[in-house]
């Protein structure tokens, strides 16, 4: 993750934007960390790690349990050398050793997501409705508050680029009762609204999956759309509708925007929607997790196969036979030439790790733990940090 000038814009709009706000709180001072509990043939120092044998996942560096409620692909982050899974409190942990770097008590709303940009984190506050807060991820502490409104209801956080924050907040009536909704644009230097946009009669609240790229902000929702806005004026720049809706992540490319839309992959052109290219996965399958990763993109069916498809023009570079043997995956994360998954629910999923090259199945880690959750993983350097039920648990990436 890219640790850029946010601390300092966030400490300007601290006092430029702060609107009839509670006083920020300090996150609870940490003491000097105990010895790691580190498993068996973990290591807790270095990127240097011994590759397994063919066929044998590596053994954890730490593990640690996490807070209920910890869901969705965005609940766990990497900022630096710190992971941050989503829950109450939130707590930053060491990513080399695991060891508590600091925690916070109710500022985290359920279900926030880890969103980190600029070197702050994005939250909605879990004090006082209407506020959106910014965390430096490295200590806790708040750098950053800006305050929507009386008239809005509960903000989240769906994206965020170098210069705005962007939420989705509920329009809230004289009967306290919330009907519309608006998506709106704050500036992350002052802390102000730099623009709201109500959104269509109808669309709801939940289920979004947003990215700002460049100067579009993507969309999908609930609804069964794909919409896109200009980031500097929230102008709805085009939508269309599509098969399903889609609340895995959505994959860029060189001016492209692509979504798994049940049996197809869809490319459409961030500039006006037209449609580029469309893949078919096999009858009776369905297209689950994405990404492009090094200039590739990876997506997994319901049939268990894996394909790696040149983005710009959606012909297939390899594709595996049915794993039927683990779960199919629903996320990517690549270092060097191994692609590592992320798997749906499944006594048979984990996180699985492939040959970049030919897709060819190199090993499968579970926890053992037997819970039936979505598996989530982020890699970080030479280590992956892996979410699944309760548990945080981070890897070497071998």
């Amino acid at each position: 993750m890219l640790r850029l000038a946010g601390t300092g814009l966030g400490l300007a709009a601290l006092g430029a934007g702060a609107w009839g706000c509670g006083p920020a709180e300090d996150p609870a001072a940490v003491a000097t960390p105990s010895a790691p509990e580190t498993a068996p043939g973990g290591g807790t120092g270095g990127d240097a790690f011994t590759t397994p044998p063919p066929g044998t996942a590596p053994k954890p560096l730490w593990q640690r349990p996490t807070a209920k409620g910890s869901l969705g692909a965005d609940a766990l982050a990497v900022a630096g050398d710190v992971v941050l899974v989503s829950g109450d409190p939130l707590v930053g942990r060491d990513l080399a050793t695991g060891a508590e770097r600091w925690r916070r008590e109710e500022v985290a709303v359920p279900g926030a997501k880890m969103l980190v940009r600029g070197g702050t984190l994005y939250l909605a506050s879990a004090q006082y409705d209407g506020d959106v807060v910014g965390l430096d991820p490295a200590t806790g502490r708040e750098t950053w508050r800006s305050r929507l409104g009386k008239r809005f209801s509960q903000p989240r956080t769906i994206a965020a680029d170098e210069r705005r924050v962007y939420v989705l907040a509920g329009i809230l009536e004289k009967d306290l009762s919330v009907r519309r909704n608006v998506i709106a644009a704050i500036d992350a230097s002052t802390g102000k609204v730099a623009w709201q946009e109500l959104r269509d009669a109808g669309t709801e609240e939940y289920g979004i999956t947003a990215e700002a790229v460049g100067r579009h902000l993507v969309y999908t929702d609930f609804r069964e759309n794909v919409t896109v806005r200009d980031t500097a004026t929230g102008r709805q720049l085009w939508t269309k509708k599509i098969g399903r809706s889609n609340s895995g992540r959505l994959a860029f490319h060189d001016g492209l925007v692509i979504v798994a839309d049940a049996g197809r992959l869809r490319a459409f052109a961030l500039a006006d929607g037209t449609e580029k290219w469309s893949l078919a996965s096999e009858e009776f399958t369905r297209f689950h997790g994405i990404g492009v990763l090094d200039g590739v993109l990876y997506a997994a069916d319901s049939g268990h196969v894996l394909r790696a498809v040149e983005p710009g023009k959606g012909t297939e570079l390899w594709r595996t036979g049915a794993l039927l043997d683990v779960a199919y995956p629903g996320q990517f994360a690549k270092v060097g030439g191994t692609l590592y998954a992320a798997t749906e629910l499944d006594d048979k999923g984990g996180v699985l790790a492939f040959d970049a090259r030919d897709g060819k199945l190199r090993w499968r880690y579970n926890d053992g733990s037997g819970a039936l959750d979505r598996w989530y993983v982020v890699a970080a350097g030479g280590r992956l940090a892996a979410l699944h039920g309760e548990r945080v648990t981070v890897l070497p990436a071998v």
